[in-house]
């Protein structure tokens, strides 16, 4: 007789993050340590309402704009093109895998060994992971697409020829839909470059926070959301190439060291080859002693407060979507409340989850307790508000109940498996994202890049990175074996349609 193991259903999934997140509690730093954090928001809601716009740089909103547009299109392009191979080659898929693993923070930390604090090291940052990126979500676009248009071609067509005249012209709508997203999260990138030395919002913006000008700091922000939330008007198709030419124009002077040739070489040849290779020394007893207190050190216990970090946060993802997309449903919300709650749910998801734990960070101090608050806002944001939207499209009966029993045994029942499938795929994310808070103390995998960097141990960082784009790869594709064991791998999780626009999800 064969046994088989019983397949987890959506209880049991949900059942065991649960428990792994509430395991994770007692494990995890959660203390508040400011004296005043009340005090803090209130001042920081404040500058909120009282904004002094005259005191916004306005080259800081440029070279935000600038940094995103050449960023995404550079990424963007080149997604375009690794997208047509993608699907039968391992190896693209591979390299692709690898780009958009590494968090553009680490990207840039990287680059700027090369090209210093320029315009090169905030383009590159985000065209890298973002080609990646790209290069996945257009290849899946790609093989959904209809094939009739290829039926007709003639014998001996070439793929490339085929590709533009055949396909391109059905698809080419899905690509600047999500294109258009993408540069949403191209501006998010630009402007939390900033906190890094990057002439972008991000880095007046900590400069405001870190003297107390919270007026200045609030206009910033409501700056950088009219910016979001404008995108639509002024990105069309025929202002694309203005654009493009504007942002490139429009770039800080200086575009790189004098010596990047020589850098780039010392890079490559001497700053990331291990220590003992670099001695002479590469023997595997030699090259086992380096990275041993590297493993024991720092990966082991930065994975595993990732990992925590991660977990906390996915399920509290969960908790505030639930509670949420209500907020944005017409049969919850009602005509009045619905764009307030559409409007709020936009303005947290537009809202970088560094920022976001940058502010908390000074209003609580330094702990695992801001990056959870960060990165559940943020994600429960972005679900809550696709949710929303796929409650609306659900086929009420006439004598469906109201309030909490339309929500609990007609409405959430149906969106579950929708709402298990966004979970998982922003599972990755949140991952990546909790990685680079150790830039702002926490002990995550970050925190270790972090400090390598700042002693010039780049040999020893790109170890650590690439841990971190390991351990985002393993949760990447758990995830998605999950998904496939709950038949919901083939739910919409990204923008590749008019439905998915609207609802500004992506990849």
């Amino acid at each position: 007789m064969r046994l088989t193991m019983p397949v987890p259903g959506y209880r049991g999934i949900s059942g065991w993050f649960a428990l792994a997140a509430l395991a994770c509690l007692p494990v995890a730093d959660l203390h508040v340590t400011t004296l005043h954090p009340l005090a803090d928001l209130m001042r920081l809601l404040g500058g909120l309402v009282r904004p002094d716009f005259p005191a916004v740089e306005g080259w800081s909103v440029v070279y935000t704009v600038a940094f995103a547009v050449l960023g995404v299109s550079v990424g963007a392009g080149t997604g375009l093109a690794l997208a047509i191979p993608f699907a039968r080659s391992r190896t693209v898929r591979l390299a692709c895998a690898a780009l958009r693993s590494v968090h553009e923070l680490f990207w840039a930390l990287l680059l700027m060994q090369v090209f210093g604090l320029s315009a090169t090291t905030g383009v590159l940052a985000i065209a890298l992971p973002y080609a990646g990126i790209c290069a996945k979500v257009y290849s899946e676009i790609i093989e959904e697409a209809d094939l009739s248009a290829l039926r007709v071609l003639p014998p001996g067509t070439g793929a490339v020829s085929a590709f533009a005249f055949a396909r391109l012209p059905d698809l080419a709508g899905r690509f600047a839909d999500y294109t258009l997203y993408r540069l949403e999260c191209g501006m998010r990138s630009s402007l939390v470059l900033g906190f890094i030395g990057l002439p972008t919002m991000g880095f007046t913006l900590e400069s405001a926070f870190r003297q107390g000008r919270y007026a200045e700091a609030g206009a910033l922000l409501l700056v950088f959301y009219a910016l979001i939330g404008t995108r639509r008007l002024w990105v069309r198709g025929w202002s694309v190439p203005l654009l493009v030419v504007g942002a490139a124009i429009a770039l800080p002077p200086s575009v790189g060291h004098a010596d990047v040739g020589p850098s780039l070489v010392r890079f490559f040849t001497h700053d990331i080859v291990p220590a003992p290779l670099r001695a002479g020394d590469g023997t595997p007893a030699s090259l086992w002693a380096w990275f041993r207190p590297i493993l024991t050190e720092q990966i082991l216990p930065g994975t595993a407060q990732t990992l925590i970090l991660a977990q906390i946060a996915l399920v509290v993802t969960a908790l505030g979507a639930l509670v949420l997309f209500p907020l944005t449903a017409r049969r919850f919300a009602g005509p009045v409340g619905r764009p307030f709650g559409r409007v709020l749910l936009v303005v947290v998801r537009s809202t970088p989850e560094y920022m976001l734990a940058y502010l908390c960070l000074q209003l609580l101090g330094p702990s695992m307790l801001p990056a959870i608050i960060a990165l559940s806002l943020h994600n429960a944001g972005i679900i809550g508000y696709l949710m929303g939207r796929h409650a609306d499209a659900i086929p009420y009966r006439a004598d469906a109940p109201t309030g909490l029993d339309l929500y609990a045994y007609e409405t959430l029942p149906r969106l579950y498996g929708q709402f298990l499938a966004f979970l998982l795929y922003r599972w990755e994310l949140i991952l990546r994202e909790s990685a680079i808070f150790g830039i702002l103390g926490v002990t995550t995998l970050g925190f270790y890049v972090d400090a390598a960097i700042s002693e010039l141990r780049l040999d020893v960082a790109v170890v650590l990175i690439a841990a971190t784009a390991l351990v985002t790869v393993a949760v990447d594709a758990f995830s998605r074996t999950l998904r496939r064991t709950l038949r919901i791998n083939d739910l919409p999780t990204r923008l590749s349609g008019p439905q998915a626009a609207a609802c500004g999800e992506g990849g």
